[in-house]
């Protein structure tokens, strides 16, 4: 096909309000990198230094909100409602729907940075705690720090935008958009141009949230590909595994082979379930378990003070750093994923909703922050600290591996491990290209035919992903990836707290018309979604 046709099918197919801006934004951004990256640097690290001096709180504070509102409406008579109407039947079972979930969610967050994370806090813990580096308390502070990374609030901020749309969509008929729950807040003012500008403004966060989660699995293959094969990890290298990513998860998602996430992610979770059970084994298994415990401890007394920031925690470098950062990267994912996660749920109740999208997940990140966390603390104090050396010498991507050269059979660890991080990210991003490319289509009926330009847009964003991944890891590294989810975090975090506006409307308002909805979730899925079989 001429690519004049190519790109008039496109125009004709897609939402211009939605499509345009970002893509405007994100291609400009690239441009400018290219012609004068040092400005370019400059502008991004001082428009990053912004939001973090003006809304670290509101991350903080909205974060915290999204924990307290799951819990209310689990206990509340809204917990009681199914998913798609009182007929509709579950589209998945439990297990994969659980394995689809933590895939899509983690992408490859929690191989990434499972091991190196720890080694960051106990060479150099906070000026605020007031601890030495290299001691129990710096280890204890370390792992604390990871459950509240890693568990109960990010899913809380995945979980809200999620819950949102799938009762506004399959129970009281909103449109399959972000702005469609907005609707039941702002009424007209979140339809027509201004729903558009909401799903542009999503759509980029979404982009910006996976460009750097691309570029931290980048990082990650590059690092294993050092450790296993020799192979230096250059500029070319990390090109090349970019591109290779970047093929594997479009080719994915154009090939309609949507089934295909329910055996991966089935694969995956039950080999992320294996290498926990091999490091725990394998590893200082009593330093694991009892430094775990002491850190689980730690983190229930301090979540509250953690959670909002307070005393000397407020405006310290280490919390902007760090839980800030994790708390944008959530928040960059959440809104364009929860259509995903919503769409999947059909015919469970908002009670299991809440205890497979929040609980579960959140089980999961905590066992493996503890055993992968719990591990390399303990192998690195027993190897006079070569973890921290890896970190210092090669960057993050290494320690995971330095870890695994401590353990039996690590060069096939090493290869599987590698295999699972290629694995795990096209998983998610199969699930997330599906959403960013629906949400960037005119609206399209149940059993219509998709248009063929959609492969075209898939590929796109897949390419626009990529070069902003790669140009941000490939000169500023791990700095770049943390900014990237800084200005992805940033809409996300307003869309969040609209979100949550929503739910808290639909329990005094619209419980009753929620209650009474009985549309079949057949009616209501959209158009080409093959995920859910069971």
């Amino acid at each position: 096909m001429r690519p004049e046709v190519i790109f008039r099918e496109t125009v004709k197919s897609t939402r211009p309000l939605v499509f345009w801006p970002p893509v405007v934004l994100l291609t400009a951004a690239l441009a400018f990198s290219l012609v004068d990256f040092d400005r370019f640097h400059h502008l991004v690290s001082a428009a990053n230094q912004w939001i973090l001096t003006h809304f670290d709180w509101l991350f903080s504070y909205a974060s915290f909100a999204a924990v307290l509102l799951i819990g209310w409406v689990a206990i509340s008579p809204l917990g009681a409602v199914r998913i798609g109407g009182p007929e509709a039947k579950p589209i998945l079972n439990r297990w994969n729907w659980f394995s689809i979930t933590l895939c899509t969610t983690i992408a490859i967050g929690i191989l990434f940075w499972g091991s190196a994370e720890p080694m960051f806090h106990i060479k150099a813990p906070p000026p605020y705690a007031h601890i030495n580096p290299y001691t129990e308390d710096a280890s204890t502070f370390a792992i604390s720090s990871m459950f509240m990374h890693w568990t109960i609030t990010p899913y809380a901020i995945y979980t809200v935008p999620a819950l949102a749309f799938a009762l506004a969509h399959y129970n009281l008929g909103r449109p399959y958009s972000l702005s469609g729950p907005l609707s039941l807040v702002f009424g007209r003012a979140a339809t027509g141009k201004a729903g558009a500008v909401i799903d542009a403004v999503g759509l980029y966060a979404l982009v910006a949230g996976v460009a750097a989660s691309l570029g931290a699995g980048v990082m990650t293959l590059s690092g294993g590909l050092e450790a296993i094969a020799g192979i230096y990890d250059t500029t070319l290298l990390r090109f090349v595994v970019t591109l290779l990513i970047v093929a594997l998860f479009v080719a994915s998602s154009i090939s309609g082979l949507q089934r295909g996430i329910k055996v991966l992610s089935d694969f995956n979770t039950k080999f992320f379930f294996v290498l926990i059970v091999f490091v725990f084994i394998a590893g200082p298994t009593l330093d694991i378990l009892a430094l775990g415990a002491q850190s689980l401890g730690e983190y229930v007394v301090t979540f509250i003070p953690r959670s909002l920031a307070l005393g000397e925690r407020a405006g310290a470098d280490w919390t902007r750093d760090w839980t800030v950062f994790y708390f944008a990267n959530w928040l960059a994912w959440a809104p364009v994923t929860a259509l995903f996660l919503g769409r999947i749920a059909v015919g469970y109740t908002v009670r299991e909703f809440i205890l497979f999208n929040l609980v579960a997940p959140a089980l999961f990140g905590g066992v493996w922050m503890a055993v992968f966390g719990g591990a390399s603390i303990g192998v690195d104090a027993s190897e006079h600290h070569a973890l921290v050396a890896a970190l210092e010498d090669r960057g993050p991507e290494a320690v995971i591996y330095s870890l695994f050269n401590a353990l039996p059979a690590s060069a096939i660890v090493m290869m599987l491990f590698v295999g699972l991080t290629f694995i795990s990210f096209v998983t998610a991003m199969d699930s997330n290209t599906h959403s960013i490319t629906s949400v960037c289509l005119k609206n399209i009926k149940p059993g219509e035919k998709r248009p063929r330009a959609e492969r075209w847009v898939k590929i796109f964003w897949g390419a626009l992903i990529g070069a902003v991944a790669f140009i941000m890891t490939s000169t500023t590294g791990i700095d770049g990836v943390r900014m990237l989810s800084n200005l992805g975090g940033l809409p996300g975090l307003f869309i969040l707290i609209a979100m949550g506006a929503v739910i808290v409307t639909m329990r005094v308002n619209w419980l009753r018309e929620i209650r009474a909805a009985a549309q079949p979730a057949s009616a209501e899925k959209p158009a080409g979604e093959e995920v859910a079989v069971k």
